[in-house]
C-alpha cells in the first residue's frame, strides 16, 4: 500500500512537472476573439450555443491530442517534422495560411488588453505600444519554461474572472438548447466552430510539447509523457469549453447592439445595471488576461511554424515584425470595425484548418516518424470524424450564413 502510494505522489509530480504546454495552447483558445464571439452569442440567442461549445469538447480535444502526441514522438515541432519528411514547400504552406491571419488576430488581442485597460482608464494610445514592447520582451528574451510560468499565473486570472463575471450576472432560466436557419444564427455556429482549433494551435501544442520534454528529461519516458499530456489535454479543452459558455450565459439576453462590445463604455452600460458596478472591472480583467496569453501563445505557435517551415534557427525577427501591422490596425481601425472582422476571420480559421488539420492526420498514421505512437483504429478513425464534423459544419454554416 506504502509503496503504491508513494507511486501515486511521483506520478503527480510529475504531471505537475510536465503541465503547462497542452493548458496554455486550450486557454489561448479562449482569446478576446473567442470572448466576443461568445459574448455576441449570448446576447442574440441567450444560452442557445451552450449546447454546441459543450459538444465541441470532444473533436477539440481529439485533434489536440494528436497534435500533442506528435510533439512527443518526434521530439520535434509539427513545421520541421512536415519539412523533414515531405518538403520545405509544404511545410511553408501550411504554416503560410496561419502567419498570414496572425495580423488580424493579434490587432483583436491587442484590443481586448486595450478594451480592458480602458476600462481602468488607460487610453489605447498609452496602452497599446507598451503592451506591444512587454509583448516582444517577453517572446524574445525568456526561454519557453521561463514564460510558460508566467502565462499560467496569467491562465488563473481568466479562468476567475470570467467565472467571477457570470456569477454577479446570475444564472438565467434560458434553455440550453436551441437551433435555426437564419444566416445570423449559421454564422455565428460557424465562427464558433472556427474558434475551436484554430491553426496556431496546432503547431504551438507540438512545438512547446517537445521543448518542454527535452526541458524535464522525459525523452525517455515516452509512455508516462503521452499519459500526462492526455490528460492535460482534456482538462484544458473542458475548462475552455465551459469558459465559452459562461461568457455567453454572462451576456445572455443583454439589450445592445454586439457590435458595441468592443466599447469600454458600452460594456459598463450593459454590465453594470445588470451584474452591479464592479462587473466591468472584473469582465475588463478577463479580456486583459485572455488578450495578452493568446497574444504570447499565438506569437510563440506561429513564429515556431514559421521558423521550422523555413528552417530558421532565430525566430525573434519574426516575433517582432509581425506585431506591428497589428498595432497599427489597433490605432488605426475602429473597434467596432475590427470586432465584425474578427468574426469573419473566425469562420475563415475553417478554411486555414483544412490543410493542416489533413496533414496532422496523415502524420499520425506514418510509422516512420511515429513509431510505435501511431493513431491506430478507433483514435484514428475518430481523429478523421472529428476533423471532418468540423469542417462540414463550419463550411456549410458559413456558406448558408451569405
Amino acid at each position: 500500500m506504502r509503496r503504491n502510494s508513494l507511486t501515486t505522489r511521483r506520478n503527480e509530480l510529475k504531471f505537475i512537472k510536465f503541465f503547462g504546454p497542452a493548458w496554455l495552447v486550450m486557454m489561448a483558445d479562449m482569446d478576446a476573439s473567442s470572448i466576443i464571439g461568445a459574448a455576441q452569442t449570448g446576447a442574440l440567442f441567450k444560452y442557445g450555443f451552450v449546447w454546441l461549445m459543450l459538444a465541441l469538447t470532444i473533436p477539440l480535444y481529439i485533434v489536440q491530442e494528436v497534435s500533442g502526441r506528435i510533439g512527443i514522438a518526434t521530439g520535434k515541432g509539427l513545421g520541421e517534422v512536415i519539412r523533414e519528411n515531405y518538403s520545405s514547400k509544404v511545410a511553408v504552406l501550411m504554416a503560410l495560411p496561419m502567419a498570414l491571419t496572425d495580423a488580424v488576430t493579434y490587432a483583436i488581442e491587442y484590443l481586448g488588453i486595450g478594451i480592458g485597460l480602458e476600462i481602468i482608464g488607460i487610453p489605447l494610445l498609452v496602452s497599446i505600444p507598451l503592451i506591444y514592447v512587454v509583448h516582444i520582451l517577453i517572446v524574445t528574451k525568456r526561454k519557453y519554461a521561463q514564460a510558460e510560468k508566467f502565462l499560467i499565473l496569467v491562465s488563473a486570472f481568466l479562468v476567475i474572472s470570467l467565472f467571477a463575471t457570470l456569477f454577479l450576472r446570475g444564472i438565467k432560466p434560458y434553455s440550453p438548447f436551441y437551433f435555426s436557419a437564419s444566416p445570423s444564427f449559421l454564422f455565428l455556429m460557424a465562427a464558433t466552430v472556427g474558434a475551436v482549433v484554430m491553426p496556431f494551435m496546432l503547431f504551438f501544442q507540438a512545438s512547446a510539447t517537445a521543448a518542454k520534454l527535452k526541458e524535464i528529461g522525459l525523452c525517455k519516458c515516452k509512455d508516462t509523457a503521452i499519459r500526462h499530456m492526455r490528460k492535460e489535454t482534456l482538462i484544458g479543452a473542458i475548462f475552455t469549453e465551459i469558459l465559452m459558455a459562461v461568457v455567453e450565459m454572462a451576456f445572455a439576453g443583454i439589450d445592445a447592439d454586439p457590435t458595441t462590445f468592443a466599447s469600454p463604455k458600452e460594456l459598463s452600460s450593459v454590465l453594470t445595471p445588470l451584474a452591479g458596478s464592479f462587473s466591468p472591472i472584473i469582465f475588463g480583467v478577463g479580456l486583459i488576461s485572455a488578450g495578452f496569453l493568446a497574444l504570447v501563445v499565438i506569437s510563440l505557435g506561429s513564429a515556431w511554424g514559421v521558423a521550422e517551415a523555413l528552417k530558421v534557427k532565430n525566430a525573434n525577427a519574426i516575433y517582432v515584425l509581425e506585431s506591428i501591422p497589428a498595432v497599427l490596425l489597433t490605432l488605426l481601425i475602429p473597434s467596432v470595425n475590427l470586432v465584425c472582422i474578427v468574426l469573419d476571420l473566425l469562420v475563415f480559421f475553417v478554411y486555414a484548418l483544412i490543410g493542416p488539420i489533413i496533414v496532422l492526420g496523415i502524420i499520425s498514421r506514418n510509422k516512420k516518424i511515429m513509431g510505435d505512437y501511431t493513431s491506430k483504429g478507433l483514435s484514428y478513425i475518430g481523429y478523421w470524424f472529428s476533423a471532418v464534423i468540423l469542417l462540414i459544419i463550419a463550411i456549410i454554416a458559413s456558406i448558408s450564413s451569405i
